[in-house]
C-alpha cells in the first residue's frame, strides 16, 4: 500500500505536539482536517494509531511502530526534496588552477558542483604556464588557485607543499657538459622558483624540453633527457629527488591558495570556492 506523506505528517505532527489542536497549528490547518487525515490513515492501515480521551492522547502499540516507518519515509523524502529541488543560483563561474592542484580530483569536483547547481555554466582553466593572477586582475577569472611562496600571504592558503629537484633513477647528466632540465613555458612559478635557485648555483645549465603538459614533463624525465622541479608528492615510481647533486640547490615549498578577482564574489562563485574549501583532499593545514 502507498501512503501518503501529507497523511504521515499529520500523524508525526499529532505524536510530537500531544494533541490535534497544536497539530493543526503546526501545520496550518484546521483541527478537523487534522482529524479526518489521522481518520483516513488508521483506515488505510486497519488499524488504531492513536488512543484518544477526553483528557489524554496517546500513541498505541502499532503507532509507535508506525512512528518510526513514517519518520524514516518522511526524513527521506524531505533529504531527496532538497537533493533534487531547483537551484535559483544561475550565471557563470571562471575557475583557474595549476594542472598539479586538482589532477583526478577534478572531474568529481565539477560534477559535484552541476548536480547542485546545473543553472550554473562553468568555464575552467587547469594550465601550469597560464598567468593566472593576471588573468584574476584583469577580471577574466572570477577564482583562481595559484602557487606563491610562504612568505607570500594572498587570499585563502590552501595548502603547502614542498618543491624538489627530481630526475630519473637512470639519470646522469654529461660530465663537464651543461644539465638539461625541463620546465613548462613561461610564466610558470616552477620555472621562476628554479630560475631563482638557478642563479645561486656555479654550474652550466640549458633548457631540453618545454611542455605545457604535465605528461609531457613527466615523460621528458622518465626516459632520462633533464631533471626538472616537481612536487615532493609529485615524485613517482622511476624518479629520484636530486637536490643538493649536480650543484643544484635545494628549492623552497610553496603555498596554494585561492584568490579572486575584484568582482568575482558571485552567488554561484562563492558556491563553488566553498565546495573546494570542503572538498576532502584538497585542503590540508601548512605544517
Amino acid at each position: 500500500m502507498d501512503f501518503d506523506p501529507t497523511l504521515l505528517r499529520a500523524f508525526v505532527a499529532v505524536k510530537e505536539t500531544g494533541s490535534f489542536t497544536r497539530a493543526a497549528q503546526r501545520l496550518h490547518l484546521t483541527q478537523s482536517a487534522i482529524s479526518h487525515q489521522i481518520r483516513r490513515l488508521e483506515e488505510q492501515v486497519g488499524r488504531a494509531l492513536l488512543h484518544r480521551t477526553t483528557r489524554r492522547l496517546t500513541v498505541t502499540e502499532d503507532g509507535e511502530d508506525f512512528l518510526r516507518y513514517a519518520e524514516q519515509i518522511l526524513s527521506t523524502l524531505d533529504a531527496m526534496t532538497q537533493r533534487f529541488q531547483p537551484s535559483p543560483i544561475s550565471g557563470v563561474v571562471r575557475f583557474g588552477a595549476p594542472d598539479n592542484f586538482l589532477g583526478e580530483r577534478l572531474a568529481p569536483l565539477l560534477s559535484q558542483f552541476a548536480r547542485a547547481f546545473p543553472s550554473v555554466r562553468m568555464e575552467v582553466c587547469v594550465s601550469m604556464h597560464v598567468d593566472l593572477r593576471a588573468a584574476i586582475k584583469a577580471g577574466e577569472l572570477d577564482l583562481a588557485v595559484v602557487m606563491s611562496p610562504p612568505e607570500v600571504e594572498e587570499g585563502t592558503r590552501l595548502r603547502r607543499t614542498q618543491l624538489v629537484w627530481a630526475a630519473a633513477e637512470t639519470f646522469e647528466p654529461p660530465k663537464g657538459g651543461s644539465l638539461p632540465l625541463a620546465f613548462f613555458p613561461k610564466p610558470c612559478v616552477y620555472r621562476q622558483v628554479a630560475g631563482a635557485a638557478l642563479d645561486l648555483a656555479p654550474i652550466d645549465w640549458h633548457v631540453v624540453f618545454t611542455s605545457a603538459s604535465p605528461q609531457g614533463i613527466r615523460a621528458a624525465v622518465l626516459a632520462g633527457l633533464a631533471a626538472t622541479v616537481i612536487t615532493r608528492e609529485d615524485v613517482e615510481p622511476g624518479m629520484k629527488i636530486v637536490d643538493g647533486r649536480y650543484g643544484l640547490r635545494p628549492l623552497p615549498s610553496v603555498d596554494f591558495s585561492l584568490i579572486w578577482s575584484e568582482n568575482g564574489h558571485t552567488p554561484c562563485a562563492c558556491r563553488f570556492g566553498q565546495l573546494i574549501l570542503e572538498m576532502p583532499g584538497l585542503v590540508a593545514p601548512a605544517p
